[in-house]
């Protein structure tokens, strides 16, 4: 039993390796009886900037449900936000739903993972420029180092879903009740790019751990976050917005490149940003010499210049005929 057990893991391990990373929107796992009840824990603080906060959730594994702890990720591109996976029930089984980065917030299920993932959008702050801002009314940072902050609780109050059962999963008996909405739903049709290679190696290191599964902990995991962020895996900007309604996902194991992966976070954005001007500069800076080294249609001095025919005095001392012409001109107008 054991070994079968443990040959249909990987079966599914080998699955998912086939399977296309724009694909990663889809159900992979059902599971037939609901997750735990999410652990109450407190938020590391925040250390630099552009970091985006990846709530902890229950995963599925070999041993049953085990913990993925929460982290700060360095955003994968500027603009980039990150949508949690959630557990959704449907025909009598509970379906997990992978989580993504997009230039928008989708659809979790409403399930409140807390620190500005009420259960509808993500209100723990906002890219402003090159910048994430972040609402210090849920969010937990060093201000003396990040100087991008605002509070706004209004927001908070708006979106939140009362959860005080900690539900973790959307639907079926005792789940979060939360309709898709229209702002959701064009949200989680727009491109997406999958969980970055150190966010797949974060999982995998989860599933390792004895400690983190429900079955050794009752629920109650020792490491539920961690306080040193994720290392920083970069894609292409410009990826996240051509792709595919479904993914077009890029992470460390498909459609990144080496250098990609090893740029700092500015590297990435400035060639999105910078270059921009370059194309559009171009063509002002290429199409103004073009322009003006015409010279010779504008400034040929034959056609222009003949001082003969306008330099004779007997038509230019005719005044009348020129100033009854000038008259009617200027009576025409």
């Amino acid at each position: 039993m054991k070994l079968l057990h443990s040959a249909r893991w990987l079966m599914l391990a080998l699955l998912l390796s086939l399977v296309p990373a724009s694909s990663y929107a889809g159900v992979f796992i059902s599971v037939g009886f609901a997750p735990p009840v999410l652990p109450v824990y407190v938020q590391p603080v925040c250390p630099q900037p552009n970091l985006m906060w990846t709530p902890g959730y229950w995963a599925y594994g070999q041993d049953g449900y085990y913990w993925v702890p929460g982290a700060w990720v360095p955003a994968p591109y500027e603009g980039a936000l990150w949508t949690p996976p959630y557990w959704g029930w449907a025909d009598g089984m509970y379906g997990f739903h992978e989580g993504y980065w997009g230039r928008h917030i989708g659809y979790y299920g409403g399930v409140n993972y807390g620190f500005g993932y009420g259960g509808i959008g993500f209100f723990g702050g906002e890219w402003r420029g090159g910048s994430f801002a972040y609402n210090t009314a849920v969010m937990h940072v060093n201000e003396t180092v990040i100087h991008t902050t605002y509070v706004n609780r209004t927001v908070v109050e708006q979106n939140t879903i009362v959860n005080n059962n900690r539900v973790a999963y959307s639907g079926g008996p005792g789940g979060v009740n939360h309709a898709m909405s229209a702002q959701e739903r064009v949200a989680m049709n727009e491109p997406h790019v999958a969980p970055t290679s150190f966010q797949q190696q974060h999982i995998q290191a989860a599933q390792s751990d004895h400690g983190s599964y429900f079955k050794n902990n009752g629920g109650r995991p020792a490491n539920v976050a961690v306080a040193k962020p994720l290392p920083a895996a970069h894609v292409n900007a410009a990826a996240s917005v051509q792709g595919t309604a479904h993914g077009n996902a890029v992470n460390g194991r498909a459609g990144v490149s080496g250098a990609a992966r090893t740029n700092t976070f500015s590297a990435p954005s400035r060639p999105a940003s910078e270059s921009r001007p370059a194309v559009e500069s171009r063509p002002a800076t290429e199409s103004r010499p073009s322009m003006e080294s015409r010279p010779a249609p504008q400034s040929r001095p034959a056609p222009e210049s003949r001082p003969a025919p306008q330099s004779r005095p007997a038509p230019q001392s005719r005044p009348a005929p020129q100033a009854r012409q000038e008259g009617h001109g200027g009576h025409g107008r």
